[in-house]
């Protein structure tokens, strides 16, 4: 097979084709901040995208700063604390990158309360008319621009509300649930459709519904709730741009839900944990529907492999995995401390090693 360019090797990968080689990244901004300090240290780049080449980049909305009703809301915050564009405040935690939030909307009584509470304004032209040439510059060094829309409607809506109260809002308040879910629901198609005009590629969503022993909510809950307004957004941005790639990032064992993603239009799932899902049962199940990003574990072979372990997991990710296409490798998260450098390294010698198929 002749050579391909980065973005022709991504698109025929997640289209469920055999690239040239398989394609590979890191996942969720790579590292944790003490990994990426070493990574700078050892390399002296500041961006593993540009120092392993990925051969697909990231474009993102420029969200506003926090109004100051946001602040009004969240009242005295303790020494430290944070607040983004949607208003939720975050603490740093007892280690290294973990934060503590505190959520605007957890004291919201009635639908009123929710349907006042002011969203970030992405609407402004100054929030996305950049990403037309954004899209352009990636394409015209090759390579592949996918859209981040992660925390797309579940998860953004209870860091406002608190995942406790949303999920007691399903079974007690329905009618504060369907005014925030609604609200965000209407935001995200209009960054799915923003996106599709640009011209990205690959369209990133997710919400984490499930923990690795199942579902977060149970499938008839996820149903109701957000399985439509996840299709929403699925057909906002099919509308614009009908050849997008649809992914969806759920941490956990989702596989209750997956032949219903599959059927609202889903085409990549990440990360496919492998301590809870195993890659190579997904693949003969799904492959013909379905292509696969992540399937490395970050609970296991990153942290506690060794790198003659992580070079027999990624070769056998691509025998069982990639074979026949629908395999993009990447770890199932962000690397954490722990991650030894010569497993990072491994990782990327391994898919040079065997990712154009010869096993």
């Amino acid at each position: 097979m002749s050579s391909m360019t980065p973005r022709q090797r991504v698109l025929t990968a997640l289209r469920r084709q055999e690239p040239d080689r398989v394609p590979r990244e890191l996942s969720f901004g790579a590292f944790t901040p003490a990994l990426m300090q070493r990574f700078q240290e050892i390399t002296g780049y500041n961006d593993p995208a540009e120092y392993w080449n990925f051969e697909v980049r990231a474009v993102n909305f420029r969200y506003p700063d926090p109004l100051p009703e946001h602040f009004e809301r969240l009242g005295k915050l303790p020494p430290g604390a944070t607040v983004d564009s949607w208003g939720m405040g975050a603490v740093p935690g007892s280690l290294w990158h973990f934060t503590d939030y505190i959520h605007p909307l957890a004291s919201a009584a009635t639908p009123a309360d929710i349907a006042s509470y002011p969203l970030p304004d992405i609407y402004a032209p100054g929030c996305w008319q950049h990403l037309a040439a954004e899209v352009a510059s990636l394409h015209s060094r090759e390579l592949a621009a996918m859209g981040e829309l992660a925390c797309t409607i579940f998860e953004q809506s209870w860091y406002l509300r608190g995942l406790e109260n949303l999920l007691s809002d399903f079974l007690l308040r329905p009618e504060l649930a369907e005014v925030l879910l609604d609200r965000m629901t209407a935001l995200r198609c209009f960054q799915a459709e923003t996106y599709a005009r640009a011209g990205v590629d690959i369209l990133r969503l997710g919400d984490d519904v499930s923990c690795q022993r199942g579902m977060l909510m149970s499938p008839a809950t996820w149903r109701r709730w957000l399985k439509p307004r996840l299709a929403q957004v699925i057909a906002a941005a099919r509308a614009i741009k009908p050849d997008i790639l649809i992914f969806y990032h759920s941490d956990g064992d989702c596989r209750a839900i997956v032949p219903e993603l599959i059927e609202i239009g889903v085409d990549i799932l990440n990360p496919v944990q492998p301590e809870c899902m195993d890659p190579a049962e997904m693949k003969r199940l799904y492959g013909d529907r379905l292509s696969f990003w992540g399937t490395v574990g970050t609970q296991t072979t990153f942290p506690f492999g060794t790198p003659e372990e992580m070079k027999a997991v990624v070769r056998e990710r691509i025998r069982t995995v990639g074979r026949g296409g629908g395999l993009l490798l990447a770890p199932t998260h962000i690397l954490e401390p722990e991650v030894p450098w010569e497993n990072i390294v491994a990782f990327f010698e391994a898919i040079e090693e065997y990712g154009a198929y010869p096993i």
